[in-house]
């Protein structure tokens, strides 16, 4: 591709007392922050675009709904059947506001781009749960229902940022004390975890690799991902305690991939904001059979990153059915294949193509590099991407509490879970609420061997987490 890119998270969710933001600008990394007026091109089904002030207005419109949907979830999540989408939402809410049939039409295409937030379309986001995924809103923490007795007062989402110089060098830091202090084991697969806690005065974990390595230790953190867990759990002995099984089966995770296309120039970028924005959208194309079910598809210009940071890349967002048609084109394939290229461009060119100062016949106009993400068939991912809450048929399952049974773990068994799916509500599905719920693990794990709370985190003193979490300005 000719420069780094992130093929996991690219954004830091919230400004407010964020561990990973204050990391980032200790590092002097570069961020992004897309002022929510931005302009936003958007290209209609024909891969016409449409006019500015008409997706500005729809957009809010799209948001506002989503907002009101954050606020109903919140208040009577309770009473909401548990198979009403937010697609149902949408329905309703368009209805009551007596659009004309063109209007309605604009803002049902548009809010197909909540699929890439969470990785699956909208009409599986459960409505009941919709305020657990209250974080991605514009990063506004909508109501304080994040907090718990391990997350107290976790207020931090004001805005979200576009990590432009990639994570790095974050991911560097992060890993320095580890690197440094620890045995670790690459490349190594795990099938089996033990506790044998019974006849023993000394309690003992047990995990056994591929190879019959038998490895023991004191306590064990798991930081697999949901999805993996969810295909493991036979792994575990003696078996998982009933909530703790029950909370991976209910639980959803998404399928969330990316593709980058690089450019020899940034053919795009015009003088006009209106016609080059940071995000745009291509609203369920029907110009094009490369897309049998016309999903709509959204990207991200890194041209218009800060200057030092931006290259000629065009970042394309895809979920559910839609990634998972993407990645099924490229299976079996090396990335540096003719076939993976021309795979995948035959695919995503009905829609660069619709950028300004296209021109076919320009080597300009040509990617020069694709490379796109394929976490739904990596099993060590978890055959997907992040948590999410999905709608289903069942008055008795309370997903919140499942999070919360993950959260605690099974300590009597010296087994613990750390992972965005046990985040502060605030922070479910973010780099923030995964770097959170292993910080909170290993206090627990400390305070119970009497060590105290100082917490040092990457290298870098850290203040001590109730300090971080606590008395957070508004």
């Amino acid at each position: 591709m000719g420069h780094t890119i992130d093929l996991g998270p690219n954004w830091i969710h919230g400004t407010v007392r964020n561990p990973i933001l204050e990391l980032a600008n200790e590092l002097k990394q570069t961020t992004l922050s897309p002022p929510e007026d931005a302009a936003r091109s958007v290209y209609d089904e024909l891969g016409d675009m449409v006019e500015a002030e008409t997706a500005i207005k729809h957009s809010e419109l799209v948001w506002g709904i989503i907002a009101d949907a954050f606020k109903y979830s919140n208040e009577h999540h309770n009473s909401i059947p548990p198979e009403k989408s937010l697609l149902d939402f949408f329905e309703s809410e368009v209805k009551d506001k007596g659009l004309d049939e063109a209007s309605s039409k604009l803002v049902f295409q548009m809010a197909h781009i909540w699929g890439d937030f969470v990785g699956e379309p909208m009409e599986k986001q459960s409505l009941r749960f919709f305020w657990l995924e209250e974080c991605i809103e514009g990063g506004k923490c909508l109501t304080s229902a994040g907090n718990s007795q391990y997350f107290p007062n976790t207020h931090v989402f004001q805005e979200n940022l576009f990590l432009a110089s990639t994570y790095k060098d974050v991911l560097n830091a992060i890993a320095k004390v580890a690197l440094a202090r620890t045995e670790l084991h690459l490349s190594t697969k795990v099938t089996s975890i033990t506790s044998k806690l019974e006849h023993t005065s000394e309690r003992a974990v047990v995990v056994t690799t591929a190879s019959d390595t038998d490895l023991v230790f004191d306590e064990v953190i798991m930081t697999a991902p949901l999805g993996w867990l969810k295909h493991n759990m036979s792994c575990f002995t003696p078996a998982l305690p009933l909530p703790i099984i029950k909370a991976i089966e209910n639980i959803s995770y998404g399928r969330l991939e990316k593709v980058y296309l690089s450019f020899p120039t940034a053919f795009w970028m015009t003088q006009n904001p209106a016609e080059t924005s940071f995000f745009t959208q291509f609203l369920s194309p029907t110009y094009t059979n490369q897309n049998p079910e016309h999903w709509s598809i959204e990207c991200v210009s890194l041209a218009s990153l800060p200057e030092h940071c931006a290259h000629a890349t065009l970042l394309f967002y895809v979920n559910g059915p839609c990634a998972q048609h993407v990645t099924s084109l490229v299976k079996g394939l090396e990335p540096t294949s003719k076939e993976y290229f021309s795979h995948l461009n035959d695919f995503f060119a009905p829609y660069y193509s619709r950028l300004p100062n296209y021109d076919p016949f320009s080597s300009d106009c040509k990617p020069a590099g694709i490379l796109g993400t394929d976490w739904q068939n990596d099993q060590f991912a978890g055959w997907g991407s992040y948590t999410t809450f999905q709608t289903s048929k069942s008055n008795e399952i309370q997903l919140d509490k499942d999070i919360e049974a993950l959260r605690e773990g099974c300590p009597d068994m010296g087994l613990w879970f750390a992972g965005e799916h046990t985040a502060p509500f605030v922070a479910l599905g973010t780099v923030t609420g995964a770097y959170w719920s292993g910080e909170a693990v290993a206090e627990r794990i400390a305070e119970a061997y009497g060590m105290g709370k100082e917490v040092k985190q990457n290298g870098i003193e850290e203040k001590e987490k109730d300090d971080m979490n606590g008395n957070v300005e508004e």
